[in-house]
């Protein structure tokens, strides 16, 4: 039997145009001799579909939408494996199911329900789902399948030291007699993701000896970034077949003969993160409506990545980049500014913000009167680019890209309605240390494109005079290692001190101000998950709260 790995890339509720595409993907595996293709989890409605599982109309659309795909695909001489929304079998707990569907010939010849419910980072399913109660066997040419829905084939107890859950929906099924394990996912990328996946697959292959069939989900979807790499291990454990990173593939493989397509998906860690923030920049855009884009560029490195970053996700002739110098603001900054969109080929504007900033002062002056200058007058000058963006935005229809880096949000080094305003905070889960090795990335690929004089540069908000980012936080170096060791490995300021050498009271000032600024994140802008623990929907942190490390 030939198998065709289906890597596709959904949009949730887009359940037509879902079905669609995988009904011409289907009759193209059928044209390349395939006996069976297989699609993602939930690939009928998208994922995650989240709180649109409560809708009865939605639900009804999902089991619809499978029949048409049956109906679509019943000429062709294949299976069909794909995921959907389905009704659950009785009335006690969720009304719906997270399901495997396996379509042939006009019909839906099997299902499998999910058992094992995520609830951990950016999973929720078991607000939406009622769990399968059994796991069973599937015949599909003649060979005894598997087929299991993402978390099912993620318990492995010799894999994994501390499991999740007491079953595991695979032994239960390869004791059944199983000889093809194949599983579909929608499992969004994070820095080294990638790799485990396969040591955990090729383990299962090895400790069951029967191939596995890994078939993932690619492509944006809000926060979350899916990879797809899908791929197949042999019962020995060895990459049989492989398809590409960020991009939607079909792959071929051959259960016979064991071999299949291999297609290049593991490229530099680096480099993987700079794809992974292009692939969910444009289908952020996209999926939204929207197509053309804003950036505040100020000379620096941050607003420098996230303009190319545009560029490779929906074209220079989609980007503007407005400069908006202030009092404070230093000749390079506009000069870098400049220099940088003529080496991208965007449009650029210049707004300088001075006079309004006078005015404002000025308008501000009997109510600040006896007051010392401080961070406020600093944040008016944030909240009127954020102003002039904003108008832009409105006026041209185009979505403002925020700019500000995780290290920045992480300690509150950001101006609500300021430079936090817009609607996608491209790397706000990139921090500084990363922002600079990706900036290196980006002049790889567009050789020039950010001027050297912004990596040697000494970052600055330019909101005072001379002022510096380490005149109110350490080197970024540190920072960043104190913030992965807190946000990240939920280690204590005592611990971190005591790991890495550094002073506590610096530690503790760091972790105060992230436990002081969840009110500003939790106002901030959707940004592209791309760690083991992003800002956003899987790190629910309680804003009023008194808890102190």
């Amino acid at each position: 039997m030939k198998v065709a790995l289906g890597q596709i890339n959904t949009t949730v509720g887009d359940i037509d145009g879902n079905v669609s595409l995988m009904a011409r993907t289907a009759r193209e595996a059928a044209g390349l001799g395939a006996q069976l293709v297989v699609f993602p989890e939930l690939s009928v409605t998208g994922y995650p579909p989240r709180d649109l599982v409560e809708k009865p109309s939605f639900l009804a659309r999902s089991e619809a939408g499978l029949r048409r795909l049956a109906e679509e695909t019943r000429a062709l001489p294949l299976h069909v494996i794909c995921g959907y929304v389905g009704k659950a079998a009785d009335d006690a707990g969720k009304p719906a199911v997270n399901a495997a569907a396996v379509l042939h010939r006009g019909e839906m010849v099997f299902q499998q329900a999910k058992t094992l419910l995520p609830t951990y980072d950016v999973f929720d399913e078991s607000r939406y789902f009622q769990p399968g109660d059994a796991v069973r066997l599937c015949t599909i040419g003649g060979i005894p399948v598997a087929l299991t829905v993402c978390e099912d084939a993620w318990n492995d107890k010799q894999f994994w030291e501390r499991r999740r859950y007491e079953r595991d929906p695979v032994e239960e099924l390869i004791r059944a007699g199983g000889r093809l394990l194949i599983t579909i996912n929608a499992s969004p990328y994070h820095l080294g993701k990638r790799s485990l996946r396969r040591e955990i697959f090729s383990a299962a292959a090895r400790r069951h000896g029967v191939p596995v069939v890994y078939l993932n989900q690619v492509g944006g979807q809000d926060s979350l970034v899916f990879d797809g790499s899908s791929f197949v291990m042999d019962a020995r454990g060895a990459l049989a077949a492989s398809a590409k990173s960020f991009g939607e593939d079909l792959v071929l493989y051959d259960v016979a003969s064991g071999t299949g397509d291999r297609h290049e998906s593991h490229a530099d860690s680096r480099e993987a993160v700079y794809e992974a923030l292009v692939l969910g920049t444009r289908d952020y855009i996209r999926k939204c409506g929207f197509h053309r884009v804003l950036i505040g560029l100020s000379g620096g490195i941050d607003s420098s990545l996230t303009a190319v970053i545009a560029v490779d996700a929906v074209g220079r002739e989609n980007v503007t980049g407005v400069a908006m110098p202030g009092p404070f603001s230093s000749g390079h900054s506009v000069r870098d500014a400049r220099a940088l969109a003529a080496n991208l080929g965007i449009r650029f504007e210049m707004v300088g913000i001075t006079p309004a900033y006078q005015e404002m002062l000025r308008a501000l002056e009997p109510l600040f009167a006896g007051a010392p200058p401080d961070v406020t007058e600093e944040n008016i000058q944030a909240r009127l680019r954020g102003v002039v963006l904003m108008s832009l935005s409105n006026k041209w229809n185009a979505m403002v890209l925020t700019t500000g880096n995780k290290s920045e949000l992480a300690v509150g080094y950001c101006t609500l309605y300021g430079d936090m305003c817009g609607g996608l905070a491209v790397i706000s889960d990139v921090p500084k240390t990363l922002v600079y090795e990706l900036s290196r990335v980006a002049n790889r690929r567009r050789p020039g494109a950010i001027p050297e004089a912004v990596f040697t540069k000494p970052p600055s908000a330019e909101l005072r005079p001379d002022q510096k980012d380490s005149d109110s936080l350490p080197a970024y170096d540190i920072l960043d290692r104190i913030l992965r060791a807190y946000i990240e490995e939920n280690h204590t300021a005592a611990e971190i001190a005591e790991r890495h050498g550094l002073p506590l009271e610096l530690v503790r000032d760091v972790t105060r101000k992230v436990d002081q600024n969840e009110y500003k994140r939790q106002q901030a802008a959707p940004g592209l998950k791309v760690t083991s623990k992003a800002f956003g929907i899987g790190r629910r942190f309680p804003i009023a709260q008194r808890f102190s490390e």
